[in-house]
């Protein structure tokens, strides 16, 4: 009896592990779940607060998808978590140009399906055809924007015109930075009459070396909301995004804006799909969602960055395009921001690290 009821046991045993090895299986997949009914996720990952709250509880109400939303602090952070997950985890990532070519180097970034993007169409061509996808395979255009100066000028007693005027002694621990490095490196680069893109590594080790001199006058370096210090009074003198810039001048219209002599840089985030991303179909879903005329304008008037939909152009509020200090006639005079090489950005990182204790 004990041998008879032990083949039973084990019997069930396997049916049960059966049972649930299928029952795992079927739970995983993207189209099975669609097969059941059930919508499924999507996993954004991307700066805080990028994509509007109301945007995602729209999507998730027109579709039934549930949206998970991760932050990173730097495009470098992304990278390299995206380099871990060997191009799984995210459905959809919002970064920055020059990194968004890097991963795509690297196999990271998946091939769009345009027929499952109908409103790919409406993407404004003034914002495609860039470094970083010249044949528009594998992005859409989020938040195209040039970094600009701004002071109070009710208290800063220096002529500011351009970066090299941030240098100046009477902003000492009076002044605001993005917590960017290759932007406040190439700022630095700029001061010197070079390119953001030099791989020239004793040019770079010159800009290290002058950023260094900048770290008395620097008391913030922050990526989200650093116009607040501005605001506050906390500095008198920040380098801001453009959102930053037009928040800044919402709140403050006598503040300054400066166009830096030593030229403009530009760049553009987009939105791109992991190489593995575990809910594909959901992803080209949300492109084509925040591709919609009356959703790209609802997106950029609360990123206060270029609207890169040109079937949004007629849903944008009046107050909004007078509230734009750049347009895309600035554009072509802006530099990007490109890759340039593992040498020059390991030299970037050793002096942009060394930069960040200077400020501790």
């Amino acid at each position: 009896m004990r041998k008879t009821k032990g083949f039973f046991a084990v019997l069930m045993a396997m049916a049960l592990v059966v049972v649930s090895l299928s029952g795992c299986k079927g739970s995983g997949g993207e189209s099975e779940k669609k097969e059941k009914g059930d919508p499924g996720e999507l996993n954004i990952y991307t700066w805080a607060e990028y994509v509007p709250q109301d945007v995602i509880d729209r999507f998730e109400s027109e579709t039934g998808i549930r949206v998970n939303y991760t932050n990173f602090e730097a495009n470098e952070e992304m990278l390299a978590k995206l380099e871990t997950s060997e191009g799984g985890e995210y459905d959809i990532i919002i970064a920055s140009d020059y990194i968004i070519k890097i991963a795509a180097e690297e196999g990271l970034v998946k091939e769009l399906d345009k027929e499952k993007i109908p409103n790919f169409k409406n993407i404004d061509p003034v914002f495609q055809n860039f470094f970083y996808d010249p044949e528009n395979k594998l992005t859409v255009p989020y938040g195209p924007g040039i970094p600009l100066l701004v002071y109070d000028p009710s208290v800063v007693t220096c002529e500011i015109t351009g970066y090299d005027s941030l240098w100046d002694a009477s902003l000492k621990d009076n002044l605001a930075l993005m917590d960017s490095e290759r932007v406040v490196m190439g700022m630095t680069l700029k001061t010197m009459g070079e390119s953001f893109n030099t791989e020239d590594l004793d040019v770079i080790r010159a800009a290290g070396n002058k950023l260094m001199e900048l770290a008395p006058n620097v008391r913030v370096l922050s990526q989200n909301q650093t116009q607040d210090y501005l605001l506050s009074g906390e500095v008198s003198a920040a380098f801001l995004f453009t959102s930053q810039v037009v928040l800044a001048l919402s709140q403050n219209p006598e503040l300054e804006v400066v166009y830096p002599k030593e030229g403009l840089g530009f760049g553009v985030d987009a939105a791109f799909i992991p190489s593995k991303a575990p809910n594909s179909d959901n992803a080209h879903a949300f492109l084509n969602f925040i591709l919609d005329g009356e959703m790209g304008a609802q997106i950029a008037q609360q990123t206060y960055y270029l609207c890169p939909n040109q079937a949004s152009y007629e849903f944008l509020d009046e107050e909004f395009k007078k509230s734009l200090i750049i347009s895309t006639d600035d554009v072509p005079n802006g530099e990007f921001i490109q890759d340039v090489g593992p040498e020059a950005t390991s030299l970037h990182e050793e002096f942009w690290t060394e930069f960040k204790a200077a400020l501790d």
